[in-house]
């Protein structure tokens, strides 16, 4: 159970996360050098909110917290609560169904047309879906989740500030999803809610999951995403990467949508972005990185152990800032080219 000073102890800290996040709201103040926006908010998130889990009191500090960078970023931004469940397995074999109140953010900025992109990473950690689970220590309160996923939120909220002071013909969309880890319900309840309209009006989808532990960056189109969008965006973004000596690939296949697969169903053009390495085990992207003594399965994904600042600080030194900076390298530049300029700028 999440306790009442852990709970205190995180308010303090998201009180004062004003005062370590404000960096970039005056316009007359330089932005920090690229990847440090980012690397700074993994480390932030990770810190503050372990635990995250879809409909616990850490996931909604977590999400206001969210809610506020954007906001104070010059976005619309609201939270959208929604109702979902997922099976829980015991040692017998019993399933029964545990009930949850997730809370996904949404914001949002204008253009010129109501044509968008999104941009989308979650930002909820794994919760325990078995005794079997639990008796491994997956997910859970200490769960900091730097990996799966402080990553693509820590990139998300970069790119959202580095956009904030640049009109675009094309409007923009920030979503941070809950209920990722209990079945992708968190895209099934984004896509549920969306018009045709708004379906029709969306020109691609960024997505952003796990961009730390895995041996290299791969972009990925959706499998219902054209062969001229995933030019213009995938193609794009391994040329940029290339361009700056960013080790990068792409793996065409049936796992592009792991998490997302509501809107790649829904046709939704899609780039997804995550770092893995597809060449190893069933070349499913399940493992993320070679088997060593420092990473015993190949991955870090829900294991509190292993998906840890202090972990990965200690295994891949460095590595959180390089990812952060080589992703945001790549997809500040391919946002910024995709949104168009405003006219009047």
């Amino acid at each position: 159970m999440f306790s009442f000073s852990r709970m205190k102890q995180t308010l303090l800290a998201l009180s004062l996360s004003g005062v370590c996040m404000g960096h970039a709201m005056a316009e007359s103040v330089p932005l920090p050098a690229l990847g440090m926006i980012a690397s700074q908010q993994i480390r932030h998130i990770a810190t503050y909110f372990p635990g995250r889990m879809a409909g616990s009191p850490a996931e909604l500090i977590a999400a206001d917290y969210l809610n506020q960078q954007f906001n104070k970023l010059g976005y619309k931004s609201d939270l959208r609560g929604f109702d979902t469940r997922y099976l829980y397995t015991s040692n017998t074999g019993k399933k029964n169904w545990q009930n949850i109140h997730a809370t996904s953010v949404i914001a949002a900025r204008a253009g010129e047309v109501p044509q968008q992109i999104i941009v989308m990473a979650h930002f909820d950690t794994y919760v325990p879906q078995s005794d079997n689970d639990t008796n491994h220590n997956l997910g859970g309160l200490t769960l900091q989740g730097v990996d799966d996923n402080a990553s693509g939120v820590g990139v998300m909220l970069e790119l959202a500030e580095r956009m904030q002071a640049i009109p675009t013909h094309y409007s923009l969309r920030f979503v941070a999803l809950s209920a990722e880890e209990t079945g992708a319900k968190g895209a099934e309840d984004f896509v549920n809610r969306m018009s045709a309209e708004e379906k029709k009006n969306t020109l691609l989808v960024i997505n952003m999951d796990s961009l730390i532990t895995g041996d290299r960056l791969y972009f990925n189109s959706g499998e219902n995403t054209s062969v001229a969008v995933a030019k213009l965006t995938r193609i794009k973004a391994l040329s940029i990467a290339r361009s700056l000596g960013i080790p990068a690939q792409s793996h065409e296949g049936t796992h592009c949508c792991d998490g997302i697969k509501a809107l790649d169903d829904a046709h939704l053009p899609l780039l997804n972005v995550t770092a893995t390495n597809f060449a190893l085990g069933k070349k499913d992207g399940v493992q993320q990185r070679a088997i060593t003594r420092h990473f015993p399965l190949g991955n870090t994904r829900y294991q509190s152990q292993f998906d840890s600042l202090q972990y990965l600080d200690k295994a891949l030194p460095g590595r959180i800032e390089k990812r952060s900076r080589d992703t945001v390298k790549v997809l500040f530049p391919l946002l910024k080219d995709l949104a168009k300029p405003a006219k009047h700028a």
